[in-house]
């Protein structure tokens, strides 16, 4: 594994820390379902999606347009760098991106593919109308709800989203599959790349994957409530956000866990770098995340002496480095992710070993890693604003009035 994956991280723990949190691990397993995601087999069937997917196949489809967000998509992105097609994501309704979308694709070269498990998710069903109307292809995924209602009205084949925690699941089903596929994505690597994962990471004994949730937990019992990722490429960005998104999903419950957080390096170490040199201690955990061999490097034609000639990304991994020792030099508590290159079957692995980490950080903190209970809450506040159209004077009342009755007067007051 370690020509695939590296995890280096500072301070080191102990062995009886280390047999503390396997004991922690093992006697929580039990209060919480077992972690399917490692299952790459039971809920895809391949041949379904070759054969629903062989019409779409043909060279004059040069565009994938995805409406999804959060865990229907964010498995995809770790992806999107191994494209062969023009991806478009489209996460919401926001105008810009949407009408972009519109202008630069025709119904003639897309399909279309929105992605909900519940399928009530405003976000998405917001904008099929406008696909619609255009007359753009569809393949729909998903099982129930509105979408499934307006899918079968469409016509278009649909395919199953399993009834699974939706950030988890993207990779082992339709989800995450099928559009992958669409885009001409190396399925069978990546799968590989899941399962050799899988089998070193999701166990209890040292390695990478557990090294990581003990170092993590470790932290979060000393205080440590922000988890801040720098991915220096752009090939990993897909991947750290589905970290960030398992980390504070998954932990963030039951008044525990961890924020994640990203912005990409080395614009970064240009932007937060002197808070976390030099600001409030105990708080953040910098996480750098790096690629040995990046796709497209080339060497560098500089006038500086000691760049020349150096690959483009040999320099980036310098700077990481050079900030991963800075950090350490003022005593904070600091990690980095290696792989050897964004290929199908790394990215594979680089998947099973968040996946694999964000489980076993949940046993550790004691909290349910495949629930997110209080995401609704605001996806109902929404329908119901505008299901009655609200004004905005309106809800700005009721935000004040919520304020007055939560927080008390000398809220501020040392």
């Amino acid at each position: 594994m370690k020509s695939f994956l590296n995890f280096e991280f500072y301070p080191k723990m102990d062995a009886k820390f280390m047999e503390k949190s396997k004991e922690i691990a093992i006697s929580n397993k039990d209060k919480w379902d077992i972690p399917f995601f490692a299952d790459t087999t039971s809920y895809l069937d391949m041949n379904k999606i070759k054969r629903i997917s062989n019409e779409y196949l043909s060279n004059q489809i040069k565009n994938i347009i995805v409406l999804g967000t959060g865990g229907s998509i964010q498995t995809l992105l770790a992806l999107k760098h191994l494209s062969k097609k023009n991806l478009y994501p489209i996460t919401s309704s926001r105008a810009v991106e949407l009408k972009k979308c519109l202008k630069v694709t025709n119904p003639e070269d897309s399909v279309v593919i929105p992605i909900s498990r519940g399928g009530e998710t405003l976000d998405i069903n917001s904008t099929i109308g406008t696909f619609v109307k255009e007359n753009y292809q569809f393949i729909g995924l998903s099982s129930k709800g509105t979408m499934y209602k307006i899918l079968e009205k469409i016509g278009c084949p649909i395919l199953e989203v399993p009834d699974l925690s939706g950030r988890f699941a993207g990779s082992i089903s339709n989800v995450g599959i099928l559009p992958a596929f669409l885009l001409g994505v190396d399925i069978n690597n990546f799968l590989e790349g899941l399962n050799t994962g899988y089998n070193k990471f999701l166990t209890f004994d040292e390695n990478p994957a557990f090294n990581f949730a003990a170092f993590l937990y470790g932290l979060y019992n000393k205080g440590y409530k922000a988890a801040f990722s720098m991915p220096y490429s752009a090939n990993l960005e897909g991947s750290v956000g589905l970290f960030v998104q398992e980390i504070s999903e998954s932990t963030g419950k039951n008044n525990k866990g961890f924020i994640g957080t990203y912005q990409s390096a080395p614009l970064c170490q240009h932007s937060v770098l002197e808070y976390l040199l030099g600001g409030s201690k105990g708080i953040v955990i910098p996480l750098l995340w790096t690629l040995e061999n990046d796709y497209g490097d080339f060497p560098l034609d500089s006038s500086i002496n000691f760049v020349n000639g150096k690959t483009a990304q040999s320099v980036v991994n310098y700077q990481a480095d050079a900030t991963f020792q800075a950090l350490l030099g003022q005593g904070v508590p600091s990690a980095k992710v290696s792989i050897d290159s964004p290929d199908e079957f790394s990215i594979g692995v680089l998947i099973s070993f968040i996946q694999s980490v964000v489980y076993q950080l949940c046993l550790l903190l004691d909290v349910n890693w495949s629930n997110n209970p209080k995401v609704i809450i605001g996806k109902e506040i929404g329908n119901k604003a505008l299901k009655e159209m609200i004004s905005y004077e309106e809800r700005k009342k009721t935000r004040e009035n919520l304020a007055d009755i939560k927080f008390q007067q000398n809220f501020f007051e040392q």
